[in-house]
């Protein structure tokens, strides 16, 4: 038998969980698992549903909008592997993280290829079998350096595109093209330290905490709906070299369970917000 997930966000009323496991049990399907959340502020239902059987996938999703308020949205998918690409600059630490992660199995996905506007990655890369694109930003506009890698992408046609520290700012071109597919990872120091060197900057103010955050990318500059988050305690016992290592690992586990969940196909994203079920 094969497994979906069964997403549904809509205004909440009474009796949304009972109409849609009615439905779900008349077409003799197994509910694996089950999630759902109300956000009282707004009246808004979340419901994430695991389940396994044989069905017409169109004549499932008719019966269940049926039965939902006529704002709702659907998403019914298959539990497979889904495509990735992965965007990368010359960084290793989260790279090389999930690409460990891939090769022993624990995630749920194809990485299609890794792209990246230097060469300093290839070898690590290849490495792990995967295809690595360079597409070199030196001597081009922005728009053509960006409108390139759209044109690389689009070939994979990838589900999730993960900035694995790629440290350029995309334009709203390149965000609107990929809207709600881009995942990012950044130190929490934003805004307070930004620039070449932020953890530097961090350990000359003697922070206590270093985090990370991952978050979807939206044409407001870190400013998209968070996906994960982490931290680490840090003293007056650390160099600014010790934070910068401290970070790189709350960095690359952050950006690693935020992919897992996306893929999981546990995010909803609704305003500047999301919830994890």
């Amino acid at each position: 038998m094969s497994e979906y997930r069964l997403l549904i966000d809509t205004t909440d009323e009474k009796g949304l969980v009972y109409n849609i496991s009615k439905i779900l049990f008349n077409y003799n399907l197994n509910i694996e698992t089950n999630a759902e959340y109300v956000d009282k502020e707004v009246n808004k239902f979340f419901m994430r549903t695991v389940i396994s059987g044989d069905f017409d996938k169109t004549q499932l999703l008719n019966d269940v909008r049926k039965a939902l308020p006529e704002d709702a949205t659907i998403k019914l998918s298959k539990n497979t592997k889904k495509d990735i690409v992965i965007l990368a600059t010359k960084e290793a630490h989260c790279l090389g993280d999930i690409l460990i992660r891939y090769v022993s199995g624990e995630l749920n996905a194809n990485i299609k290829a890794v792209i990246a506007n230097h060469e300093t990655l290839k070898s690590l890369v290849e490495k792990f079998n995967i295809p690595f694109v360079c597409i070199s930003h030196e001597g081009l506009d922005r728009q053509v350096h960006e409108d390139m890698i759209i044109q690389e992408i689009d070939k994979f046609e990838p589900e999730v595109i993960v900035l694995a520290k790629y440290m350029r700012i995309l334009n709203s071109t390149f965000v609107n093209h990929f809207e709600n597919k881009i995942l990012n990872i950044h130190h929490s120091f934003l805004p307070a330290f930004i620039g070449a060197n932020p953890y530097k900057q961090a350990w000359q103010r003697g922070v206590k905490i270093i985090g990370a955050t991952a978050h979807y990318v939206t044409s407001d500059l870190d400013e998209g709906p968070i996906v994960a988050q982490d931290i680490v305690r840090v003293d007056h016992t650390y160099s600014w070299t010790d934070m910068r290592d401290a970070g790189k690992n709350v960095e690359k586990v952050v950006l690693s369970n935020a992919l897992g969940l996306l893929l999981d196909d546990r995010v909803f994203v609704y305003g500047n917000k999301t919830v994890i079920l």
